[in-house]
């Protein structure tokens, strides 16, 4: 069982890897400013963005409970 979660734990890494790697960086919103006024003129990423943002959240909280069993189990 533990290893089979070390093995997930791992593909589970390398796939959160790969979707923060293809997400596009946006210049304009590093800065403070830039931030802001996206937020306020309401911008939305659409698309192919979108989907790679929820599923890097998905895979960032499969991540952190994998870890948390995983550490569970070793005590």
């Amino acid at each position: 069982m533990r290893n089979f979660l070390m093995v997930l734990e791992i593909l589970v890494s390398i796939a959160l890897i790969a979707t923060v790697m293809l997400q596009s960086g946006s210049n304009a919103s590093l800065g403070f400013m830039g931030g802001v006024s996206e937020q306020l003129s309401g911008n939305k990423v659409r698309g192919k963005e979108t989907v790679l943002r929820k599923v890097t959240v998905v895979l960032a909280v499969v991540f952190l409970i994998l870890a948390v069993v995983l550490l569970a189990l070793q005590k």
